[in-house]
């Protein structure tokens, strides 16, 4: 019997995968994972079709790939200290401050509030959302001293509850038809598919990947899977679980956004687009179950984050405490999420323009490190002069958005994809570099 409820996939069953999957899901499943599709299928229209699947490729595609990078190589500090110590420190400090104060960390307060702005009288004044903000911020930073309270408390409904009310939402949605789908808005009416690619940036999930992949490997071995290929293989399963999983919910999530697409056309964000959808099919009663839901949703999300950051830099730089940076990077975040959700998207752009292209270039050669390692000099060939080129395109679209650069004639350069040729000549590069350095030595 027990043979019959395992899997080829290296000795664990079947419900270890899905619960491993399941794993996966509520990892990455975050604010904006609910934010972000809404809106782009309210912008994209009738080209939602090829929007929505570039964003699930660089939304689900790219962070189960860098789980299986990450889990072949070792840890983060493995995968980018091949190119540089240096710039792994950097590197890696910068993923903990974007998933964290930079951006996650401000976004699940500043959605929280879109969610109940509807509820309150006067929402829109400053003072209020000051207030809010202090108070979320200051609940958080107490949960996140005491990570096992508020797990205890809410994660037992929290997430199913959320779960159940997006199957409202979504299926609501789908019985009542897209109705009249209008035109692909900016920027989804040129190249729809790539703009939902670049959209798809905005979930950090490749970024947060790279610093959970760790966890998911050591999981998978407390299973009494040890073997490389078994464990690698394990995770793959998983995270096709977890793929499917949020496929589901961000093709759903899309669908509600192109069915308010008609009624609601300036939408700049997804959370008045769930709450406006939820309104009309439910009523006030729905408005204020999202609300409660989402509060519950970002709170958990917030306290996770603030206590995982300050665990790292309390290990990087152990002489200031884990609660002084804890309480650093609540007072940091509250600030920041008072610049309001719209705000915070649009700083997101360029800053994840400029990280997502060196994380995908170690992803892919940590998948393939094997075949790498073997010409060592291709890590920092490809990894820097990536980075080089995506820190100069998002400096360009973040101060000077007309300005014309030389990077612009690359190819793929139109779909903000001209690192990718770049990269490819870096790693001819680096294979020269690497054989040269062999024929000397030899």
């Amino acid at each position: 019997m027990q043979a019959t409820n395992k899997t080829s996939s290296g000795g664990m069953s079947r419900m270890q995968l899905l619960m491993l999957g399941g794993m996966l899901f509520s990892m990455f499943f975050g604010a904006g994972n609910l934010i972000l599709p809404p809106l782009l299928g309210l912008q994209a229209g009738a080209d939602a079709v090829p929007a929505t699947a570039g964003f699930l490729i660089a939304g689900i595609g790219l962070p189960v790939l860098g789980i299986i990078a990450v889990a072949l190589v070792g840890d983060i500090r493995q995968l980018a200290g091949r190119v540089h110590p240096l710039f792994a420190s950097i590197f890696i400090a910068l993923v903990y401050l974007t998933i964290g104060p930079f951006l996650a960390i401000p976004r699940t307060s500043s959605t929280a509030y879109e969610m109940l702005k509807p509820l309150i009288p006067g929402g829109d004044s400053f003072v209020i959302v000051a207030v809010f903000s202090v108070a979320f911020f200051a609940i958080a930073f107490f949960l996140a001293l005491r990570p096992g309270m508020l797990s205890r408390i809410l994660g037992k409904f929290s997430a199913p509850a959320l779960i159940v009310l997006l199957a409202l939402v979504v299926g609501s949605a789908l019985l009542g038809g897209a109705g009249d789908v209008p035109a692909a808005q900016a920027p989804y009416d040129g190249n729809a598919a790539s703009e939902g690619f670049l959209a798809g940036y905005q979930t950090m999930d490749l970024l947060a990947a790279l610093c959970f992949g760790i966890v998911v490997a050591a999981n998978v071995r407390d299973q009494g899977v040890t073997e490389p290929k078994k464990v690698t293989a394990a995770i793959s399963v998983a995270g096709i679980v977890a793929g499917l999983l949020m496929a589901a919910v961000y093709c759903g999530l899309s669908f509600v956004g192109v069915s308010m697409a008609s009624s609601m056309p300036g939408a700049t964000n997804g959370a008045e687009i769930l709450a406006a959808s939820a309104s009309v099919h439910f009523g006030p009663v729905g408005s204020v179950i999202v609300a409660a839901i989402f509060l519950l949703a970002c709170l958990n999300v917030c306290t996770g984050l603030i206590s995982c950051c300050s665990e790292y830099f309390s290990e990087v730089c152990p002489r200031v405490p884990l609660p002084a940076w804890a309480a650093i990077f609540a007072v940091f975040s509250c600030g920041v999420s008072l610049v309001g959700l719209d705000s915070i998207l649009a700083f997101s752009a360029p800053l994840l323009g400029a990280l997502y292209p060196p994380a995908i270039a170690m992803m892919v050669m940590g998948l393939a490190h094997n075949a790498c390692d073997k010409f060592s000099r291709m890590w920092p060939w490809v990894v820097l002069s990536t980075t080089v080129v995506s820190v100069v395109v998002a400096l360009r679209d973040a101060f000077a958005a007309d300005m014309w650069l030389f990077l612009d004639v690359l190819p793929g350069a139109d779909m903000g994809l001209g690192w990718i040729s770049v990269a490819l000549l870096a790693a001819v590069a680096g294979v020269v570099h690497s054989s040269i350095e062999r024929k000397r030595a030899a």
